[in-house]
């Protein structure tokens, strides 16, 4: 069984569509580009294919991953699978780079440590927007208010919050953003989402154009993507993101 690793895009007018709809999507996919999927056993076969972690529906994205089985004798080109995947699938979604992975690999939801994020705010304020980011990165704690299956629970996010910074006025990528953000956010012991952050820190900004550039797996000292961008025959852990 060959075990796959896949980075794609959701960029533009896709972003509005559900984490759910992107899994059908890719098992279309996969189906039109004859690529045979392996099936879990049971009374109601599945595809083998699991997400990483889930974007928010209105978010755009340059690095999102899922991992596929394939079937026992599938032979994979890894230099042409993107581009078939990616002419079976709607117009921003597109694979760049796919690479198999050891079979004993931890799951995408279990081996990344952080994310990495670009946040457009349309604001006129940008002295306070640049003045709430140094008083959350000074703040000792973040409170926030969370609720979960309808119960509320109270929050601290500074722990999560691993680095924010905004950048130089004139490198927004859209005409209505004025103010830019980056911001990294850890993904364990529980994720720490945009939409909480800007709730937090500039709860009166309401439009807001969010793009998620990077995922990362830390340990031992090193840092590196569970795929960078255009691997196409190494191991996800071999190549590191400089």
């Amino acid at each position: 069984m060959t075990h796959l690793r896949v980075r794609f895009t959701k960029l533009g007018k896709v972003r509005f569509t559900s984490h759910r709809d992107v899994a059908r999507m890719f098992e279309r996919a996969f189906r039109r580009a004859d690529i045979p999927l392996a099936y879990t056993e049971g009374f109601s076969p599945r595809p083998r294919i699991s997400f990483g972690l889930a974007l928010s529906t209105g978010y755009e994205s340059l690095a999102e991953y899922l991992d596929a089985d394939l079937q026992v004798d599938a032979g994979v080109d890894f230099e042409d699978t993107p581009l078939r995947l990616t002419a079976a699938l709607p117009g921003g979604v597109d694979v760049v780079a796919v690479a198999p992975i050891d079979a004993h690999a931890l799951s995408l939801q279990q081996d990344v440590t952080s994310t990495s994020w670009r946040i457009e705010l349309v604001t006129d304020e940008r002295a306070e927007v640049e003045a709430a980011a140094l008083a959350a990165l000074a703040a000792p704690t973040i409170i926030a208010i969370r609720t979960r299956k309808g119960q509320q629970s109270t929050d601290d996010l500074r722990p999560s919050l691993l680095g924010l910074a905004v950048l130089p006025a004139g490198d927004a990528t859209h005409a209505t953003s004025q103010v830019v953000l980056t911001a990294e956010l850890a993904t364990q012991p529980r994720a720490l989402r945009p939409a909480e952050l800007i709730g937090a820190v500039w709860p009166a900004v309401e439009d807001v154009r969010v793009l998620r550039t990077h995922q990362w797996i830390e340990r031992d000292g090193a840092r590196w993507e569970p795929l960078p961008s255009g691997a196409t025959d190494a191991l996800h852990a071999q190549v590191r993101a400089s």
